[in-house]
C-alpha cells in the first residue's frame, strides 16, 4: 500500500469515527492493499475495483455497496463484514474468511470462491450465478432465493443451509454435502447431484411424482396437439430435478387438436386414443432428463407452453 492510499483510508475511517458520511467517495481502485489491517473501517460505496487486498484484515469492515469488481481477496478476513449490495463480479475470494459475512443481495456472478468460509453467511437474494464454490463452507449459510444457476459446488459443504426458493439450474452438485440443507422450492432443474451426501433427502424434498399408482400427464405434440395420458401402475417413471417427467409407457386418454398425436421428435411415435405407447428404449438415469422413455407434464398449462 502506497502512503497515499494508507492516507486516503485512514481519512475515511476517521470521518466515520466522527459519524460523518465516510466512504462514500472513496477512490481506491486499483490500490494495492496487500495485507492492510483495516478492520472495522468504513467503506460504503467505495471502489475497489481490480484493488489488491489479498490477506487484507477487513473483518467488521463496513463494504456496503462497494464496488469490488474483479478485486484481490485471496485469504482476505471478511468475518463479520457488511457486503450487502456490493459489486465482487468476477472477485477473487478464493481462501477468504467470509464467516457470517452480510452479502445480501450482493453480486457475486463468476467470483472466485473455493475453499471460501462462508459458514452462517448472509446471502439472501445473491447473486451467484456461474460463481466457483468448490470445497466451500457454506454450513448454516441463508441462500433463499439466492441465484446459484451455473454455479460449481463440487464438494461444497451446505450442512444446515438454507436453500430455500433458490435458483441452482445446472449447478454442479456432486459431492456436495447437503445433510440437513433446506431446498423446499429450490429449482434443480439439470443439477448435478450425483454422489451428493444426503441426496435422498434432496429428491424427497424435490418429487414431484408417486413411486406407485397411475399418473395422469399431458404431453406436447407436433404443431401444438395435445395429449392427454395416464401412467400405469406398472409403468416405470422419473423425473429429475426438473417438471418435465418420463415414463416406460403410458395410454392414451384423449387427443386435442387432431385426430392423431406425433411426437416432435420421432414422427415415427404416434398417440391415439385408447392406444398404448411404448417407449424405445428406457432410460434408467433419473438425471437425464432428456433420456429414454415417454416425456410428459403433470399439467396441461405446462405441456401447452413447452417448447
Amino acid at each position: 500500500m502506497t502512503k497515499d492510499e494508507l492516507k486516503q483510508v485512514l481519512a475515511v475511517h476517521a470521518k466515520w469515527v466522527r459519524g460523518e458520511a465516510g466512504g462514500v467517495q472513496a477512490n481506491l481502485r486499483s490500490a494495492d492493499l496487500r495485507s492492510a489491517n483495516l478492520r472495522s473501517a468504513d467503506l460504503r460505496s467505495a471502489d475497489l475495483r481490480s484493488a489488491d487486498l489479498s490477506g487484507a484484515n477487513l473483518r467488521s469492515a463496513n463494504l456496503r455497496s462497494a464496488n469490488l469488481r474483479s478485486a484481490d481477496l485471496y485469504g482476505a478476513d471478511l468475518s463479520g463484514a457488511n457486503l450487502s449490495g456490493a459489486n465482487l463480479r468476477s472477485a477473487n475470494l478464493s481462501g477468504a474468511n467470509l464467516r457470517s459475512a452480510n452479502l445480501r443481495s450482493a453480486n457475486l456472478r463468476s467470483a472466485d470462491l473455493r475453499s471460501a468460509n462462508l459458514r452462517s453467511a448472509d446471502l439472501r437474494s445473491a447473486n451467484l450465478r456461474s460463481a466457483d464454490l468448490r470445497s466451500a463452507d457454506l454450513r448454516s449459510a441463508d441462500l433463499r432465493s439466492a441465484n446459484l444457476s451455473g454455479a460449481s459446488l463440487y464438494g461444497a459443504n451446505l450442512g444446515g443451509a438454507d436453500l430455500r426458493s433458490a435458483d441452482l439450474r445446472s449447478a454442479g452438485l456432486y459431492g456436495a454435502n447437503l445433510s440437513g440443507a433446506s431446498l423446499y422450492g429450490a429449482n434443480l432443474s439439470g443439477a448435478n447431484l450425483k454422489d451428493t451426501r444426503d441426496a435422498q433427502y434432496v429428491l424427497a424434498q424435490s418429487s414431484i411424482l408417486p413411486e406407485t399408482g397411475p399418473i395422469w400427464g399431458w404431453k406436447k405434440c407436433q404443431n401444438g396437439v395435445l395429449v392427454k395420458l395416464v401412467v400405469g401402475n406398472t409403468a416405470k417413471r422419473s423425473h429429475a430435478t426438473g417438471r418435465k417427467c418420463r415414463a416406460e409407457h403410458v395410454k392414451v386418454l384423449e387427443v386435442i387438436g387432431a385426430g392423431v398425436g406425433i411426437s416432435v421428435y420421432d414422427p415415427n411415435v404416434q398417440y391415439r386414443v385408447g392406444q398404448i405407447v411404448r417407449c424405445a428404449k428406457w432410460n434408467e438415469d433419473r438425471w437425464t432428463e432428456c433420456g429414454g422413455g415417454i416425456h410428459f407434464f403433470l399439467t396441461r398449462i405446462e405441456a401447452e407452453r413447452y417448447s
